[in-house]
């Protein structure tokens, strides 16, 4: 607003300066109000005559640009006079030229598009007289039906506005054709289409392959797909129907249908000769029809392959009796598995006697499972199960095959990228039903009875490694790991179920089966093997202050190797098909992938993803139930085995060892010793020796019998309380010890660290930190010393991670007595 006024920012700030200062000078109340007034004013007054002397001084300036201004106006408005005279002399007849000129080329245009529109019409109605003659031609005598096709497919493609014209009306029909030419193409089309599906039948019945191609051919042409692709459908569906039925008719004397594949054959027969079908007929069908047209036929095809394959699992049903099978395994007791679960009765009079009920129990308890053994046989439960698995895994790989070709051809890359979707002429087919209700359901039911049976027949029959012994000095002769024989045949099963299950590349019998696999392992493997830790196997003191017996601790042990050895055995077969190309013990795998070998059994929409997923949660839940109970075990092992012998050997290794003694009076003592035992005398570290000694001793038995890992967690906990044990005694020294002997109390300290950590478990010493930090605050030289209380003061450690407060240090500190 002030620029628009003609004042710009400065004018405004004088005025208002101004007006400050005549106010201030008319309001002055005393001399020095009006002396600050007169200073303002002098201040503007110098302001504004600066400003009017720059003014001033730019005037010559200004003149003598507005003077060149003007002189280039005058020269600028001669050449403008000179322009419009040349305008109006010349261009003005040249533009005119070239309006009229434009003009005749418009016309002349708009004269050629509709000569050439009249003589595309013209060409078009000739083109359909033609055609209307040649079909009829075509038809007559000669009966030449590819040419009657050939013309009316021509016809077809004549626009219909031309076809229907005025023009085409009067001038295609003859004295021979007199019929318009919509009438005529409609009635041959009629009548080439009754010809041709009889013709077509015909060469059916007969089997000619030559002329149902010839005549499937013309129908596209005739404008009649629909029809063509019909008969062809009828035509491969009663090939389809044949084919099937001759299958299960080659067994029906008997012998052949009661091998174990005969019905898995015939449904795979089925699937096959659909899909040679769908795969080498495909392309002449899109060809001829069309793009994507074949999904009409495989739509047909897949109706029929669910009368067929319904027929076969219905026969299948009856044949193998599910329905019965299905009906003992759902009353089957489990009476070995139950009554191990049960708790142990106490029989104080050692056999029963004659007549006794807890005798007629166990005779009719062992009746019991012997007749339901005799009603259910494994073998055939695991024939049935290898057969159903191949049914199934054949209609998987089938319905990946109709997915794969019922995908829009017309679909962008990104959606061929994101997986496979199943149309709903498979979800909504009869026969997808069938397989669930019929294969899938007794698959999971039969698994489930399959293995639990299996576990419970392994713990029957199984057996302990044979001669095992907690004396170092005998030899074992049987190979590591040393576990029971119920872990090789369960794992074996379990190896089989998954290897069976996957092989379906069904997500549903993944869904209940890898489940079923994980609670069965938990609540019957683990759970058996616990109730053995528990009751059978538990080592315990039959006497007060006596050890545990050697054949219990070695049954404990072995019970233990077999949940750390299962677990190892899941890790794998769960490791070996997520991806197979890693080692078992490798860990790197992507959790958000599937592997390459999983894709390839389920290609199906993020069905590989969530398989992959089941596998991993199978291998956690066993995992942790697993190491829970291994824990548990390894600490009843340390508490009632290890434990009571590990104090008396710290015990024996600091047994008249004096801390307060000169170097002298040490040398004195080796000399004497050295003396007495002449060569065999104790080593300088007599601590160590006599520690080792011990260590070895306790040690060693464990070792030969635990795996690796579960020496690791038991030796882990033995140095937890190893460490609890050292630091005590290493306090008991309080005002024991002198400089020479607080040396070689951290020299005796280490030995036994280095002892019990050997073998590169150097990750074990944590448990003694505190140990070796007493010993080293121990033997600080002072001024190492007063330069740690200097950093503790100031919270700067330097790295170092204190277990010991600041009041240990202290107390550490004043362990020597001359620094009490």
């Amino acid at each position: 607003m002030a620029v628009a006024n003609g004042l710009d920012g400065e004018d405004i700030a004088d005025r208002l300066y101004e007006g400050a200062g005549v106010s201030l000078t008319y309001s002055a109340d005393s001399v020095g109000d009006i002396q600050s007034s007169l200073v303002r004013l002098a201040e503007q007054e110098a302001s504004i005559t600066s400003r009017l002397n720059q003014l001033i001084a730019s005037q010559k300036d200004l003149n003598r640009e507005l003077g060149r201004l003007d002189l280039m106006r005058a020269q600028v408005g001669s050449q403008a006079v000179a322009i419009r005279s040349i305008s109006n002399g010349i261009l003005s007849n040249a533009a005119s030229t070239a309006t009229r000129v434009s003009g005749a080329v418009k016309r002349l245009d708009l004269e050629q598009v509709r000569v050439r529109s009249t003589l595309e019409v013209v060409e078009k109605v000739a083109e359909l007289k033609a055609c209307v003659l040649g079909v009829t031609g075509s038809m007559g005598a000669p009966q030449d039906w590819e040419t009657a096709a050939g013309y009316l497919n021509r016809a077809f493609k004549i626009p219909g506005e031309v076809v229907h014209g005025a023009f085409a009306e009067e001038i295609v029909p003859t004295a021979e054709v007199p019929d318009p030419p919509t009438v005529t193409l409609d009635h041959a089309a009629e009548s080439l289409r009754g010809l041709f599906l009889r013709e077509f039948e015909k060469a059916a019945e007969e089997g000619n392959g030559g002329k149902v191609t010839r005549f499937f051919k013309l129908f596209p042409l005739i404008g009649k797909p629909e029809v063509g692709l019909d008969a062809y459908s009828r035509y491969v569906c009663q090939g389809v129907a044949s084919r099937a039925r001759a299958n299960l008719n080659t067994g029906t004397g008997g012998a052949q249908r009661s091998e174990g594949f005969f019905y898995a054959n015939a449904l795979t027969k089925l699937f096959e000769h659909i899909a040679q079908i769908i795969e080498h007929h495909g392309g002449l069908v899109e060809r001829h029809y069309g793009a994507g047209r074949m999904i009409k036929v495989i739509e047909r095809l897949q109706l029929e392959a669910d009368i067929q394959g319904g027929i076969v699992l219905d026969t299948w049903t009856d044949e193998r009796s599910i329905d019965r099978r299905l009906t003992d395994i759902k009353s089957y007791a489990f009476t070995f598995l139950v009554q191990s679960f049960l708790p142990a009765q106490q029989t104080r009079s050692g056999t029963p006697r004659p007549g006794s009920p807890a005798k007629q129990g166990s005779i009719a308890t062992t009746n019991l499972q012997s007749r339901d053994e005799e009603n259910i046989d494994v073998k055939e439960i695991d024939g049935i199960l290898s057969e159903l698995a191949v049914m199934v895994g054949r209609w998987s790989l089938y319905s990946s095959f109709i997915v794969a070709k019922c995908k829009d051809p017309f679909s962008n890359e990104e959606d061929k990228s994101s997986g496979l979707v199943v149309p709903p002429l498979i979800t909504n087919s009869s026969l997808n039903r069938k397989i669930a209700d019929r294969l899938v359901t007794p698959y999971n039911l039969m698994t489930t009875f399959y293995f639990r049976r299996s576990v419970e027949r392994a713990f029957q029959l199984d057996e302990q490694p044979a001669e095992l012994s907690l004396n170092p000095k005998l030899p074992f002769h049987s190979n590591p790991p040393y576990i029971t024989s119920a872990v090789d045949d369960v794992m074996y099963i379990v190896n089989q179920i998954v290897e069976r299950s996957l092989f379906t590349s069904h997500k549903a019998i993944v869904a209940g089966v890898l489940p079923t696999l994980a609670r069965v392992l938990g609540s019957d493997f683990i759970g058996m093997i616990q109730r053995k830790m528990r009751d059978e196997s538990y080592p315990k003191a039959t006497i007060q202050g006596a050890p545990p017996a050697e054949q219990t601790i070695i049954a404990f042990m072995i019970l233990i190797n077999n949940l750390d050895v299962a677990s190892d055995y899941v890790k794998r077969i769960v490791q070996s098909r997520i991806e197979p190309n890693l080692s078992a013990n490798s860990a790197n795998t992507d959790e958000n992938h599937a592997s390459r070998g999983l894709i390839t059994l389920f290609p199906l929409d993020r069905d590989a993803q969530f398989v992959a997923n089941a596998l991993k949660t199978l291998q956690s839940t066993f995992e942790g139930k697993s190491s829970e109970l291994i824990n548990d075990g390894i600490f009843v092992v340390f508490k009632n085995v290890l434990k009571p012998r590990l104090r008396p050997i710290l015990g024996d290794a600091f047994r008249d060892v004096d801390y307060q003694i000169s170097k002298e009076e040490l040398e004195d003592l080796q000399k004497e010793a050295e003396a007495q035992d002449g060569e065999n005398g104790l080593p300088d570290n007599v601590v160590q020796y006599h520690f080792q000694r011990g260590w070895d001793l306790l040690t060693k038995p464990v070792i030969r019998l635990l795996t690796d890992r579960n020496f690791e967690r038991l030796l882990s906990t033995m140095l937890s309380y190893l460490g609890e044990v050292l630091e005590k005694r290493i306090w008991s020294y309080y005002g024991r010890l002198d400089d020479l002997g607080a040396v070689r109390l951290e020299r005796d300290i280490a030995s036994i660290v280095s002892i019990v950590v050997k073998g590169g478990r150097y990750g074990l010493r944590d448990a003694f930190s505190r140990c070796t930090q007493i010993c080293m605050i121990m033997n600080m030289e002072a001024d190492e010393w007063e330069d740690l209380q200097i950093a503790s003061k100031e919270a700067q450690h330097e790295g170092v991670e204190w277990k010991i407060s600041d009041e240990e240090r202290m107390r550490a500190r004043g362990m020597v007595k001359d620094r009490q």
